[in-house]
């Protein structure tokens, strides 16, 4: 009986902690995602477009400006998701 009971809390309790991925939060960082690769690819098309001449030095320059503010971005949302689980993995059982 108690096994049975663990099982539908387990259950229960599943559902609860999943991502939704009809979720606005789940959506957004979806979307962020998917903006983060598509600056990350106008990089590779300006530096392949310098290398070939088809892309001015300015150009490059400002793709390039845009792609460090980018990974940036990414890298300190980073920070705060792995200092919010080393938080979470502080708190005592």
């Amino acid at each position: 009986m108690f096994a049975l009971n663990a099982a539908n809390a387990y259950s229960a309790a599943r559902s609860a902690v999943a991502p939704d991925p009809q979720s606005s939060t789940t959506a957004k960082l979806g979307q962020a995602a998917e903006e983060f690769a598509a600056q990350m690819a106008q990089v590779d098309q300006a530096s392949t477009g310098a290398m070939t001449g088809q892309v001015g030095t300015h150009q490059l320059v400002q793709t390039i400006a845009d792609a460090q503010m980018a990974m940036e971005t990414v890298v300190a949302i980073r920070d705060k998701v792995v200092e919010a689980y080393q938080e979470i993995l502080r708190i005592p059982v």
